[in-house]
């Protein structure tokens, strides 16, 4: 495997695993939400993470898969610093 495949992989990883744990805080936020539906946005967001990061990590070209490590440390940033 390419050292840029493994790099990007883990950054993506990384960023994915915390836009789940926002996902999971912002359906927690909401009113009447129950412990199920948290649970149930954190398995969707996983699995979607998951999948990004197989084909991130098997045959996304690397144009794309920087583009999307970039959209993800951007959408990081962006939801962890504005209030």
């Amino acid at each position: 495997m390419e050292t840029w495949r493994i790099i990007a992989t883990s950054l993506f990883a990384a960023g994915g695993l915390v836009l789940v744990l926002v996902a999971m805080a912002q359906v927690r936020d909401r009113k009447h939400s129950r412990r199920t539906e948290v649970l149930q946005a954190g398995l969707i967001g996983l699995v979607v993470v998951a999948v990004v990061t197989a084909s991130i990590a098997l045959w996304l070209p690397s144009v794309v898969a920087w583009a999307l490590v970039a959209a993800t440390a951007i959408a990081v940033l962006f939801l962890t610093m504005v209030d």
